[in-house]
């Protein structure tokens, strides 16, 4: 294959396949991803802005029977440190979240075997009655294929529930790998690469704005994450011709600090800048139909966040005022929203507030210099 003849096709937003993604990762220079995908932003993003988030990340609840061995946050049911929040304590959160600035709550949880359907519309109708102007951007495939299954339900009527009672939005969380070999070593009891992608469809075809994920740096192949780039791509093309589908992509790597994979297979989170930084590009290369890039600042840091805004990322995510799950597992960065725009600005870039639909948002007056450490 020839490297410049697939920059062209690339650049003319045409799609390459696995095999002509994987050859460029391995073959191509840094610099020249770099160019291509730098240049593939400018005019999907003709802006220039870099944007970013305020929001909340709230558990609903950490008892989770799925067992990911890269997560240290959950408990199994009847544990000492098992819970469910309640609704005093979103509450608390959400009006700090509002004090703070945000617009949004993250509402993810566990596998819990005893919530059904039934709470969570409780729950987000309760939420949007107290708050009605809070988004949430609420749960994640693999939550809403284990609410079908406790309920018997396809997974359209189970969303069809949850958007009446208030999401307004679905996280692509769950996503890791969308490869059932390795769902099996590292996530087994969550739904497989198939259902997760259906319920993506599911989504789109109720006009549900979606973002997709991959985590990479573990038990996978190189042809493995490009395989899920290419379902990723080939759902997003199957989306309404008036919907979002996914707005955004966001890759991050594995955090291995004290989870069953580092434990008990070795597997360490061994993703140098420079990966990272070809892996970004090669999202922007390979999903020519999603518009937005985001660099997880979370699992990578500052330096490396800020060079990936010339290797096609357009969006650094969230302050997130909380975060439980990858924090758990060794990520140690975080921002305030005069770092995260310092940041933007120390690349070269113009930082810009938005909402999760990407319109953008003027700095809220209350907002409070914030160094939370949870």
């Amino acid at each position: 294959m020839n490297n410049e003849s697939l920059y062209q096709k690339a650049l003319a937003f045409e799609w390459l396949s696995v095999e002509e993604g994987m050859h460029l990762f391995q073959h191509a220079p840094t610099a020249e991803l770099m160019n291509v995908a730098n240049e593939l932003r400018k005019i999907q993003v003709p802006h220039g802005k870099v944007t970013w988030q305020i929001d909340r990340n709230v558990n609903t609840t950490n008892v989770c029977i799925a067992n990911c061995k890269f997560c240290n946050f959950f408990r199994v049911p009847g544990s000492p440190e098992a819970y469910i929040t309640d609704i005093e304590t979103y509450k608390k959160k959400i009006e700090e979240t509002i004090q703070w600035g945000g617009d949004q709550l993250l509402l993810q949880g566990g596998h819990h075997p005893e919530l059904g359907l039934q709470f969570y519309v409780q729950l987000f109708s309760q939420l949007k009655s107290l708050y009605p102007n809070i988004k949430l951007h609420t749960l994640g495939p693999p939550e809403v294929a284990h609410i079908a299954k406790l309920e018997k339900m396809s997974h359209t009527e189970v969303l069809t529930a949850l958007q009446k009672a208030g999401m307004d939005s679905l996280p692509g969380a769950g996503a890791e790998i969308l490869n059932d070999r390795v769902r099996r070593l590292i996530s087994k009891g969550k739904c497989g690469a198939k259902e997760w992608l259906d319920v993506m469809r599911a989504a789109h075809q109720l006009h549900i704005t979606s973002s997709a994920t991959m985590m990479f740096g573990h038990v996978e192949t190189l042809q493995e994450r490009f395989e899920h780039l290419a379902d990723i791509r080939q759902v997003q093309s199957e989306k309404p011709a008036d919907t979002n589908g996914f707005l955004a992509f966001i890759p991050w790597t594995f955090q291995n600090v004290g989870t069953l994979l580092h434990r008990i297979r070795g597997t360490k989170s061994d993703i140098t800048a420079d990966e990272y930084i070809r892996m970004i590009a090669m999202s922007r290369i390979m999903l020519p139909n999603i518009k937005n890039i985001q660099a997880s600042w979370l699992t990578v840091g500052k330096e490396v966040a800020q060079a990936c805004l010339y290797a096609g990322a357009n969006d650094f995510g969230s302050i997130m005022l909380e975060e439980n799950v990858v924090s758990v597992a060794g990520a140690p960065h975080r921002f305030t929203y005069k770092s995260i725009q310092d940041a933007i600005s120390g690349a070269g870039f113009t930082p810009q507030l938005r909402t999760q639909q990407y319109t953008f948002r003027e700095l809220p007056s209350s907002i409070q210099e914030q160094v939370v450490d949870y």
